[in-house]
């Protein structure tokens, strides 16, 4: 399963941002974005690519449900594992 993980931009340098997830901050592409974005904006990233820019009034909800994904235990919940490896790529938390 491929999920895609929100995160939030800290800056953007022509077609690559940097992007802060949950504390981790990695190179994400912007080159197929459905969207402009800018600092402050979260974004859905898919493989190094943001794919789409998350509406403000969608964060929220969205931030949640990851959250909550993060914090299951259970090893063998593969949706939870797919989130942690997406965010365990970028390096280790600061």
């Amino acid at each position: 399963m491929c999920l895609g993980v929100p995160g939030r931009v800290v800056s953007i340098d022509g077609l690559v941002a940097i992007v802060d997830f949950w504390g981790v901050e990695k190179e994400v592409r912007l080159d197929v974005v459905d969207e402009p974005v800018a600092p402050g904006d979260y974004v859905l990233n898919h493989v190094g690519f943001a794919i789409r820019r998350i509406a403000a009034e969608d964060i929220a909800e969205t931030l949640a449900l990851y959250d909550e994904l993060l914090g299951r235990a259970d090893a063998d919940d593969l949706m939870a594992a797919d989130v942690r490896g997406e965010v365990d790529a970028g390096g280790r938390p600061r």
